[in-house]
């Protein structure tokens, strides 16, 4: 894998250069979602993409997690140009280096949640019995030990979402990416994963993106990025929180999914 770092400063865990994206709806049409979108995130941030729907931030989240390209611009994550990684290393950079959370959950139906936090190591080659042990121990941080042998269709939608944390922190990610996490919540139960994020975030040290239509959430996050229209049309710096300092109100979530 070639490091060619040219443009990368040495300071961010992810950074992006012009990054552009286009779909091709036919012979000379395409659209342009994306445009010339430039980023920088620090190790340990916490950082929110906020947008309405069709600002292009799902799109947005797509490229950074290595599930799409851009097509033009440059992207470096820890030093490594993106561009120059082969798809095999990219599969293995992602599934090792980024954790998802969806605001669906994306677990595997008729699979105990156990197995479902297992999947990310199994893929990464971890053996079967270090495997259940961390699978076990995720569960527990996210306090859904008592769950582990059930299925996804027998838990509500806060535990889906428990389980998919711990499933995006099976294999210790740099980075976890969470695409409208509480949307499908109600506001109690979504507050409780934001509890969460912030714990991985000032327990763990993790790199947070949360892509987030609501201003109330990225209010909580070290800075805020807006995009509308496929551009990054501001930034500004979050209130700091602190560990200790009283989340928000419930009330104050807004969970209505998108």
């Amino acid at each position: 894998m070639r490091n060619d770092n040219a443009g990368w400063t040495g300071n961010s865990i992810i950074h992006l250069e012009g990054i552009t994206k286009s779909f091709y709806l036919g012979t000379d049409h395409e659209l342009e979602v994306l445009h010339g979108i430039g980023l920088e995130v620090n190790d340990g941030e916490f950082v929110s993409i906020v947008g309405e729907s069709g600002s292009g931030k799902s799109t947005l989240m797509n490229i950074i997690g290595l599930l799409d390209h851009a097509t033009s611009g440059r992207y470096f994550m820890e030093g490594v140009d993106i561009s120059a990684v082969r798809e095999s290393a990219l599969c293995t950079i992602r599934n090792r280096q980024i954790g998802f959370v969806f605001q669906t959950y994306n677990l595997i139906p008729r699979t105990s949640a156990q197995k479902n936090v297992e999947m990310p190591m199994l893929y990464a080659g971890v053996r079967p019995q270090e495997r259940a042990e961390r699978a076990m121990a995720l569960l527990q941080m996210v306090g859904m030990e008592d769950r582990a042998k059930h299925n996804p269709d027998e838990l509500s939608g806060g535990q889906r979402q428990r389980v998919a944390i711990a499933r995006a922190m099976a294999n210790d990610p740099a980075i976890i990416l969470a695409d409208e996490p509480t949307g499908a919540l109600d506001s109690r139960t979504g507050r409780s994963v934001m509890d969460l994020f912030h714990r991985l975030h000032e327990e763990e040290g993790k790199t947070i993106i949360l892509i987030t239509h609501s201003k109330p959430l990225a209010e909580e996050t070290d800075r805020i990025l807006t995009l509308i229209d496929g551009r990054i049309t501001r930034e500004q710096q979050g209130p700091f929180r602190a560990h200790g300092v009283p989340a928000p109100d419930s009330e104050t979530l807004d969970s209505d999914p998108v």
